[in-house]
């Protein structure tokens, strides 16, 4: 379960070349606001899609994430560094996207699978259930803006207007954000292409953060599935015998383990044929995937 201490949210307008940066900081105490902030941090935090990362000893952002971390800066204000920051860069891109950015400070408890399946939108009941320790996280989030048409009846007018505020629910996938730990550093973010100045650029990672980039829990299992059919078809396994094996090694090594070894699965299915076994690792090598991944 998360619990969120502060969170606050400025918007960008870059049809009109204007910036909105709030001065205070999102009212937790209201349910709605409150229940909005926390699906959105926990739809990315854990997400399986995330990639990995740490700080490069010359990064700026972690410099200033550790004053703040330390309290030699407020939250509002180092919310305004960030969101300046975001806003030069993202209007140079060549296609500029209407967003809000949401920056928030939170902790998550990591209750376990009780609290998981509790109700999603009864934070309320969830805050009360554990109040005990857990991780300080830090997160960034770029929130798209969709147009919607509202119907507007006032009198004797009857028009139907266009309204450019509406933010994405709390439970749609958003592909810019990032979330780093506070007492450790390690990051977890994902981000999308921008074309800038022709250039193609992910911003978050290559610019902001200036931080490392590893494969995602989704996108090693997915190579893993991938280098154990491929091998099962070459030697005349069947591959949806072979694939469904892997799978299973890898549920059991996320509920016992809580990581991934893409070795300890190749040796779990191909413990009876070392030569097969042989050839999983060296492509496991050769494609370069991390010893292990959080699940």
């Amino acid at each position: 379960m998360l619990r969120v201490t502060k969170a606050i949210l400025h918007v960008f307008d870059f049809e009109t070349g204007t910036k909105y940066f709030s001065q205070s900081t999102l009212d937790l105490e209201d349910r709605q606001t409150k229940s909005y902030v926390q699906r959105r941090l926990r739809k990315i935090t854990a997400n399986p899609e995330s990639r990995h990362g740490e700080f490069a000893p010359t990064s700026n952002f972690a410099g200033g994430l550790q004053e703040y971390a330390h309290g030699d800066v407020e939250f509002v204000e180092f919310s305004h560094q960030i969101a300046q920051w975001f806003w030069e860069e993202l209007r140079r891109a060549d296609d500029v996207e209407q967003c809000d950015l949401l920056v928030a400070d939170y902790i998550d408890t990591d209750a376990g699978q009780a609290l998981a399946s509790a109700a999603a939108d009864d934070e309320d009941a969830q805050a009360e259930a554990f109040e005990g320790e857990g991780r300080r996280l830090f997160a960034i989030v770029l929130l798209p803006r969709k147009q919607a048409f509202i119907h507007d009846v006032n009198g004797s007018a009857n028009e139907i207007l266009r309204q450019d505020a509406t933010l994405p629910s709390p439970t749609q996938k958003v592909d810019s954000y990032a979330v780093i730990d506070l007492d450790t550093g390690a990051i977890d973010f994902h981000d999308h292409d921008r074309s800038v100045a022709g250039e193609g650029k992910f911003i978050i990672p290559e610019l902001f953060l200036e931080c490392t980039s590893e494969a995602s829990s989704h996108e090693v299992i997915g190579e893993v599935t991938v280098i154990v059919q491929d091998l099962a078809e070459e030697y005349g396994l069947e591959p949806a015998v072979e694939v469904s094996r892997a799978k299973a090694a890898v549920a059991e090594a996320a509920e016992v383990e809580e990581v991934v070894d893409p070795i300890k699965v190749g040796k779990r299915i191909f413990e009876e044929r070392p030569e097969i076994q042989e050839k999983y690792e060296a492509q496991v090598a050769s494609r370069e995937l991390p010893e292990e991944v959080p699940v």
